[in-house]
């Protein structure tokens, strides 16, 4: 184990701090549910930096997110471990008996050791890392108690890190990608880019809590035909004709739906010969971003406010899993692939199409899990104005539950121009029962005995 220059410093601090008098209420500044947001959103932050895919990032969320549930838990004698809950995770670490932690500083040690693991720029995450312990070293807790803090939460991500490696991810880094079929129903890569399908084998993943990726199989799509008088193609002509509206204020109003739901972590923009691209936040981090602002206005405590941040990522994993499974397995055309073939060869999608195929809708099916996951917590009819996407220049949205900020993320995707409704509404259904899935197996709060 390595010593961090941040940690060293505040050791010194501490080490100093003792021969003055301790601050008797540092638990309770600790519980400042605030550090832990700072924690998520610069995670976040790297994550847009890093350009991890969507299902990579839930990846990513989830394991940080049960380090850190696990190392606060054992301050809060309501919540249980998830050990046995989630698959493959065996009990882990426990605090020794008899002397004092603080579990919220343990807690985000284990959150920020997980997450910089699993990212590329580091540098980014220690460097936060060493600004926040230097607030919390402000506190003036006793240096045993940061000390046994910190090696409790390193001992939490190790075992978090250790488990997380049995998942397939490293391995499926090395399977072949996806090779493109000239069957005319399967997906084809889009412009402007061509992409490689991404993350084909995501379905070989293991879920966290569902028994299988092909647990909850939506129906088949729409089968493909080119006869203008098919169900497909009017289906297809529904994306065609989805800004057509009967006033210009209506337009507005869809074209600005997609583009507050597009969460592209990767948007190409070619001049000539020029290109560039944009990196913004993807569809579970604008989740991830709705869980921060919900829990600010719940007031939840920090105990409360990683329930949160957790319940909601396992659900987006899993969702994730779900989708890609029928993604790669029905590998669907994208509308714009055949609108440009048989339609209209100059009509471009409002958003740019992603690269992997179409069936089911990933935004329908993981908005859906997702805010079935936070309706578990907050409750149904919980008013929300979502500001997540303010800082990439667009404005907020007001919301009156969960499920219909999910839905509008679904339609978004017809606006958009890249799904059919049948993607959309058969992936709210397979989202809503992912979701519900994971809410009835994984029980955080103790079980009151009926004795």
């Amino acid at each position: 184990m390595y010593l961090k220059k941040g940690l060293w410093l505040m050791g010194l601090i501490l080490l100093v701090g003792a021969c003055e008098k301790s601050n008797p209420n540092f638990q309770e500044e600790a519980k400042n549910p605030e550090y832990f947001h700072r924690s998520m959103k610069q995670l976040s932050d790297v994550i847009v930096h890093d350009i991890f895919s969507p299902p990579v990032a839930s990846r990513i969320y989830a394991y940080s997110s049960i380090a850190a549930y696990e190392a606060l838990r054992p301050g809060f004698p309501d919540y249980q471990s998830l050990a046995g809950q989630i698959n493959g995770l065996e009990p882990g670490p426990q605090p020794e008996a008899g002397q004092e932690y603080c579990f919220p500083l343990a807690s985000l040690q284990a959150f920020l050791t997980v997450g910089r693991a699993l990212i590329f720029s580091e540098e980014k995450m220690k460097a936060f890392e060493e600004e926040l312990y230097a607030e919390l070293g402000a506190i003036n807790m006793p240096a045993e108690a940061w000390d046994r803090s910190i090696a409790y939460g390193d001992a939490v991500a190790k075992h978090i890190l250790e488990w997380s490696a049995g998942d397939m991810y490293k391995q499926t880094r090395t399977f072949p990608k996806y090779s493109i079929s000239e069957d005319p129903a399967h997906w084809q890569p889009t412009p402007p880019d061509y992409m490689d399908g991404i993350e084909p084998n995501w379905n070989k993943i293991r879920p966290l809590v569902l028994d299988s990726a092909a647990q909850f199989p939506p129906p088949p799509p729409t089968a493909f035909s080119t006869d203008m008088s098919s169900q497909f193609m009017k289906e297809t002509m529904e994306v065609y004709e989805a800004l057509k509206a009967e006033t210009p204020a209506e337009h507005e109003e869809r074209v600005a739906i997609a583009k507050f739901w597009d969460c592209n972590p990767y948007v190409s923009h070619h001049t000539g010969h020029v290109m560039y691209a944009t990196k913004k936040i993807t569809p579970g981090g604008h989740w991830v971003g709705i869980t921060q602002i919900v829990s600010k206005k719940a007031g939840a405590d920090m105990m409360k406010t990683v329930e949160a941040y957790t319940l909601t990522s396992i659900a987006l994993f899993d969702a994730f899993i779900s989708c890609w499974d029928e993604k790669y397995r029905s590998i669907l055309i994208r509308p714009e692939t055949v609108i440009n073939r048989y339609i209209d060869e100059n009509w471009r999608p409002t958003l740019q199409t992603p690269p992997f195929p179409e069936y089911t809708s990933g935004h329908s099916v993981i908005s859906r899990a997702a805010a079935t996951a936070l309706t578990s917590i907050f409750g149904d009819n919980f008013q929300f104005t979502d500001t997540t996407e303010e800082e990439y220049g667009l404005p907020a949205r007001t919301f009156n539950s969960f499920f219909e900020a999910s839905d509008e993320a679904a339609v978004s995707r017809l606006y958009g121009g890249i799904h059919y409704k049948p993607a959309i509404y058969n992936g709210v259904a397979q989202g809503e029962k992912v979701g519900r899935f994971v809410v009835e197996h994984v029980k955080m709060k103790q079980q009151l005995s009926s004795n």
